[in-house]
């Protein structure tokens, strides 16, 4: 049972885990247009149990993405330094569309994990009842 217990802790802090980093995604989109906005980055972590790895995972500090930001060339902009140029943001919606697929595609594989240890202790319990 413990076992089971396990499994299903390790599922939940999976799809808690891509849920923050869908947020931060989300984030990313809606200030993709915003000057000087660093992309955002989500960080995995193992949990650990008295030096044991315990299957589950959490989110770990967020990381702003150190790429170069664009220089924009639009003299009427209000940020526009003396040149005419100012920071764009370094969001590309095309890599966080795939990052989005790719956060949901694990949080679903976390809830399929979740909903089969479910049904097992349920089966065991319907046995041990028996």
């Amino acid at each position: 049972m413990n076992d089971l217990r396990s499994s299903v802790a390790a599922a939940a802090s999976g799809m808690q885990s891509q849920a923050n980093r869908l947020r931060y995604i989300s984030e990313n989109i809606a200030n993709a247009d915003t000057p000087g906005y660093r992309r955002k980055l989500a960080s995995f972590e193992a949990v650990m149990d008295g030096g044991q790895a315990t299957g589950a995972v959490r989110s770990g500090r967020v990381i702003l993405d150190q790429t170069e930001l664009p220089a924009i060339y639009d003299p009427a902009h209000p940020l526009a330094d003396e040149t005419g140029y100012y920071q764009g943001s370094n969001v590309d919606l095309v890599i966080e569309i795939a990052d989005a697929r790719e956060a949901q595609r694990s949080y679903e594989a976390n809830l399929k994990m979740f909903d089969q240890a479910r049904q097992m202790s349920s089966s065991l319990l319907d046995l041990l009842r028996r």
